[in-house]
């Protein structure tokens, strides 16, 4: 168990990319509604608030082109905040109220900007930037509270396949999270016409000791992330959850950036490629020829 003063941080990394959940929306066998799913994802960031009073929360959207923080905002101008400041429901609790109010308006704003439109039937999602920010907002809470214990996760709701170009920034991000015992939780989505089988995320949850889960009734999301992602990690060695037990290590490889099963190692950096060269195009590195 954890201590009371214990601050527990959840960053939750939702994948906004409008192709996939386009496909998924059209999918025969298990259509899915964007709108639906991040209804219920609300539901579980609120349980996630109302555990504990200091409990901390990020939110980040993981688009075609670019991350962005859903919540929380950046500070406003106290006197523009007052004229936006619309009326809160008297039997609504506050914070419950500012986040979802600040995930779907930012949400809208996403979909609305001219600038992702042209990114918008591209098929990929910047993960390895989201998982940047949210290990920078980690960072953040934890130097602003010293003094007490933060136990920090980050939860990503996956529908996107792999983009091979993102290897490096994610591993880089894998290790870093591993590195101030931050666990990285996945929630994947798949069917006929989006998600399939994902590489890199379910290394991300067994090198980070997290929780990699494959969703198999999407409309019952909401009994998986409470009984499954609710529970703080101190907690999750008294509780039965799922378990991956076969992970794919492949890596992409440095050169086109590919998905390979067998590759050449630099001895140098520790480059990976898919084909035997003379020279590293990483570090330059002369090899011998082959005996």
């Amino acid at each position: 168990m954890s201590c009371a003063e214990d601050i527990n941080l959840l960053a939750v990394v939702v994948d906004t990319n409008p192709a996939a959940w386009a496909a998924a929306a059209s999918d025969p066998d298990r259509p899915l509604d964007f709108v639906k799913i991040i209804e219920q994802l609300l539901i579980f960031i609120n349980a996630h608030l109302s555990l504990k009073f200091d409990n901390e929360l990020a939110i980040i959207a993981s688009h075609a082109d670019q991350s962005q923080f859903l919540y929380p905002l950046p500070p406003a101008d106290p006197l523009d905040a007052a004229d936006d400041e619309p009326s809160k429901p008297a039997n609504v609790y506050k914070q419950f109220f500012d986040v979802d109010r600040a995930v779907v308006s930012k949400l809208k704003e996403l979909v609305d900007d001219k600038r992702t439109k042209s990114a918008e039937h591209e098929n990929r999602s910047m993960v390895a930037g989201s998982l940047a920010l949210a290990l920078s907002y980690i960072n953040r809470i934890k130097r602003a509270n010293e003094n007490n214990s933060v136990q920090s996760r980050i939860l990503i709701l996956s529908i996107s396949p792999d983009l091979p170009s993102q290897y490096i920034p994610t591993m880089n991000c894998i290790f870093a999270a591993q590195k101030v015992s931050t666990r990285i939780d996945v929630c994947r989505f798949s069917g006929r016409k989006y998600g399939g089988e994902s590489v890199f995320l379910p290394q991300a949850s067994h090198i980070t000791a997290g929780i990699y889960l494959d969703i198999p009734e999407p409309s019952n999301l909401l009994q998986y992330l409470l009984y499954t992602f609710l529970p703080e990690p101190s907690m999750r060695k008294t509780l039965l959850l799922p378990h991956k037990d076969q992970v794919d290590f492949r890596a992409a490889c440095f050169c086109h950036k590919n998905v390979v099963d067998v590759g050449y190692v630099c001895s140098v950096c520790l480059s990976i490629f898919c084909s035997l060269s003379k020279k590293c195009p990483t570090c330059q590195t002369v090899f011998p020829a082959p005996k």
